[in-house]
C-alpha cells in the first residue's frame, strides 16, 4: 500500500476528508516532500521564490477505521527511505542566532553512502522524521506547530525502530506526516535540518480506550515522554511529570523512589526551540524497568 505525496495538508484538522482510509493494523509507504514542498531542491532556487504557504506540508491524512477519542493511535516506523540530497537554509531574524546573520542563505547538499556532504565536511546521516500526528480536537493546528497532536515536534528519536503513540482526538485519528531530514541536531537552532523527500514504511495499530494527554515514544532500549508548550520550562515540568505518571503505575515503587530512580537515570533532552511551542522530551532507560510496557 503506497499514499503518494499527491495529498498533503497545511494544518491537522479534524475537519479533512481522508486520503486514504484504512484498517488496524496496516503496513504501508509514505511518500513526503521536504518542509520547503520541494521547492528549493536547486543552487539556482531562493527564498525570494519560495510559496510560504506551502511549508511544511504533510502527507495524509489516514483515516483509521474504529479510532475514537480517548483511544491510542500507535505508530511504528520501520524504515526511512531518503532522496539523494536535501536542502539547509538560515534566515536573517529567525531560530536562535538569526540576528547573527543577514538576509537568507539556502544550501543544496549531496547524500552519498551514508553522509550529508557539507562544506568540505562528511557528517553521518541520521533520519528522523520532523512532523508527524493526528487531528486535534479543537480548532484546526497549522504543521508547523507542536502540541498534544504531536505536529511539528521535530525529535530525533523520531527515527527508524521507533514507536510513537498519539492520543486519539477526533474520530478516524487522521494521521499525517512530513518533514523528514537527513540530520538535524537536538534544537534545529538555525530552524532548518537537511530537509529531505522521502518514503517511510510504516505500521499503524491502534489501542483502545487509553491515551496519554501527549505523544510517547518508545525504541528497543528507552521509553520517551515529548511534550510541547509555550516554554521551554514548561514542557520540561509536564515531560517530566508525564513519565513520573507513566512510571508510577507500573512500578511498585514508592514515589519518592521512583523521583529519585528519574533523577539518577532518566534525562531532559530539549527536541526544538524554534516553532511557536517548545518540545522537549523525558527519556527513561528501560534498562532500569525492563518488565513494564505502554
Amino acid at each position: 500500500m503506497l499514499l503518494s505525496a499527491e495529498r498533503v495538508i497545511f494544518a491537522f484538522s479534524k475537519e479533512h476528508s481522508p486520503a486514504l482510509r484504512l484498517s488496524a493494523p496496516s503496513t504501508l509507504d509514505v511518500e513526503t516532500l521536504d518542509c520547503f514542498s520541494n521547492q528549493l531542491r536547486d543552487p539556482s532556487d531562493t527564498i525570494e521564490k519560495l510559496d510560504w504557504d506551502r511549508v511544511n506540508p504533510a502527507t495524509g491524512p489516514i483515516y483509521v477505521e474504529g479510532a475514537e477519542p480517548g483511544d491510542t493511535l500507535k505508530v511504528t516506523i520501520n524504515a526511512i527511505d531518503l532522496d539523494e540530497k536535501g536542502t539547509v537554509c538560515c534566515l536573517e531574524n529567525e531560530g536562535t542566532l538569526g540576528h547573527r546573520i543577514e538576509g537568507a542563505h539556502v544550501r543544496v547538499v549531496p547524500i552519498e553512502n551514508g553522509f550529508v556532504r557539507y562544506l568540505d565536511l562528511a557528517i553521518a546521516v541520521k533520519k528522523m522524521i520532523g512532523v508527524i500526528g493526528v487531528a486535534p480536537a479543537g480548532d484546526p493546528v497549522n504543521t508547523g506547530t507542536p502540541g498534544r497532536h504531536g505536529g511539528n515536534m521535530d525529535t530525533l528519536m523520531i527515527t527508524e525502530g521507533s514507536t510513537i503513540y498519539f492520543p486519539v482526538a477526533a474520530p478516524g485519528a487522521l494521521f499525517a506526516l512530513g518533514d523528514c531530514h537527513a540530520v538535524m541536531g537536538d534544537g534545529e537552532i538555525g530552524v532548518s535540518g537537511l530537509e529531505c523527500p522521502a518514503k517511510v514504511n510504516l505500521t499503524i495499530d491502534l489501542i483502545k480506550g487509553r491515551a496519554l494527554e501527549y505523544p510517547f515514544l518508545e525504541n528497543r532500549d528507552e521509553f520517551a515522554a515529548i511534550v510541547s508548550k509555550p516554554t521551554a520550562d514548561e514542557a520540561i515540568s509536564r515531560a517530566t511529570e508525564m513519565m513520573f505518571e507513566f512510571l508510577a503505575e507500573r512500578l511498585t515503587y514508592t514515589d519518592p523512589e521512583i523521583v529519585m530512580l528519574m533523577s539518577l537515570v532518566g534525562n531532559v533532552q530539549v527536541s526544538q526551540v524554534v516553532d511557536p511551542e517548545k518540545t522537549v522530551r523525558f527519556v527513561f532507560p528501560k534498562q532500569y524497568a525492563p518488565d513494564i510496557k505502554y
